[in-house]
């Protein structure tokens, strides 16, 4: 008989991994809090499927960057310090990870992981019809206003043959709605996708319930994971007791709350903010995802929507909407493309990344024989999702991993 793997959450991490255990011959059972699969942080993401830009936000520079930012109005980072000890452990190791070699090392784990799930996501649209999501591969543009900027990112580029600098004149040929935009230049990676993470994530369900080997519980939370000798063996859902072969924690910014004795999560939310934005035959939007650098917003056509996201909040559990923080979103997306969408009639939107201080998620065994993680994959959740499903895949099945998981395996503990 295949072993049951259980995994808390059903969000687009939960609903990947599960997938590919499916895929792989397991039964699976995926636990959701809410009513609804994908309808936090994976429900109005900022679309992209950004699979070459990756570099964590730690990195030398940032912290002066981040007193520079909060002194504006206009701030892409918004810090409210709070009696919360898990917010100064998280912005402490945060300060330790913001030196160059750091980055740089952190980068190619992510890049690593993020092109092995562009080809996994590849293999199963193509190899099992997944479709109707509103993918596409339609390139992006990482753009720039101010010249030193845009020079210092030239000279960093990584990887000269899939990314190509651009002079304005260029942008504005390549996506006409630039043609007015106040960028002096850009970077422009071809290979880039993007796609509906909400819709992905319904997919992902209905795949998983007609192949009879996944049970989707919704609105039930847990309370507890019952262990012992150095294995998990249960979860308690309220009053029922639910046991477990296998246990994967998918749970993004609440997984700390299922933590066990001698397990450590270093998670802690950054709130985003987004609008989807209602494009007409009148309007003219970018085509191109487009990534503003220095004003930290992106942009990404999905369907008939322009989906624009941003910010970096700080700011506790709190997953309220703040209103100056949409109006400021709202106002530079108007300043940049006035004629993209019908502003006024954009659906507002607040989400909890899971953020590691590195940026890179913890992927794979604990120190409990049958408890894995898949969590803190921050604002590259749905980039990195279907390729941290089949790694855990592969390990939960004692199987050789298609990639090196230097750099995500270590124990958490």
């Amino acid at each position: 008989m295949a072993q049951r793997v259980c995994i808390i959450g059903g969000g687009v991490i939960g609903l990947a991994t599960a997938y590919a255990l499916v895929r792989d011959g397991f039964e699976v059972t995926v636990i959701e809090a809410r009513d609804a699969l994908g309808s936090e942080t994976s429900f109005a993401n900022g679309g992209q499927l950004s699979y070459r830009y990756v570099a964590p936000l730690a990195d030398a520079g940032v912290p002066l960057q981040a007193i520079g930012w909060m002194l504006r109005g206009d701030s892409p980072l918004k810090l409210r310090p709070r009696f919360d000890a898990a917010q100064w452990r998280w912005m402490a190791s945060f300060l330790g990870a913001c030196r160059r070699s750091v980055n740089r090392e952190n980068a190619a784990h992510l890049l690593r992981l993020a092109l092995f799930s562009q080809g996994t996501l590849k293999a199963w649209r193509e190899d099992d019809g997944l479709a109707g999501f509103q993918w596409r591969r339609n390139g992006k543009l990482v753009t720039f206003r101010e010249r030193a900027s845009f020079e210092h990112a030239c000279q960093r580029l990584a990887d000269h043959q899939q990314q190509q600098v651009l002079s304005a004149a260029e942008c504005a040929q390549l996506e006409p709605a630039l043609a007015d935009a106040p960028f002096v230049g850009a970077i422009y990676t071809p290979d880039e996708e993007v796609g509906d993470c909400h819709a992905f994530c319904r997919l992902l369900a209905t795949r998983l319930l007609a192949s009879g080997r996944c049970e989707l519980r919704l609105g039930q939370a847990v309370t507890g994971i019952r262990h012992a000798n150095g294995s998990v063996s249960a979860i308690d859902l309220g009053e029922q007791v639910l046991p477990v072969d296998q246990l994967v924690i998918a749970a993004g910014h609440r997984s700390p709350l299922l933590a066990l004795p001698g397990l450590q999560l270093p998670l802690y939310p950054l709130k985003g903010y987004s609008l989807t934005v209602p494009i007409g035959p009148e309007h003219q939007a970018p085509d191109v995802s487009i990534t503003d650098y220095d004003r930290k917003i992106v942009y990404a056509r999905i369907g008939e929507q322009l989906r624009v996201a941003a910010m970096v909040d700080i700011v506790g559990f709190d997953p309220a909407i703040d209103p100056k923080r949409l109006a400021l979103i709202k106002r530079q997306a108007r300043d940049t493309f006035p004629n993209a969408g019908a502003y006024d009639a954009a659906t507002e939107w607040a989400g909890m990344r899971p953020a590691t201080p590195s940026g890179v998620p913890l992927l794979g065994a604990t120190a409990y024989r049958n408890l894995w993680l898949n969590i803190g994959h921050g604002a590259l959740g749905f980039t990195l999702a279907c390729g941290s499903g089949r790694l855990l895949s592969e390990l939960i099945g004692q199987r050789r991993p298609s990639i090196d998981m230097h750099g995500f395996n270590h124990r958490a503990a």
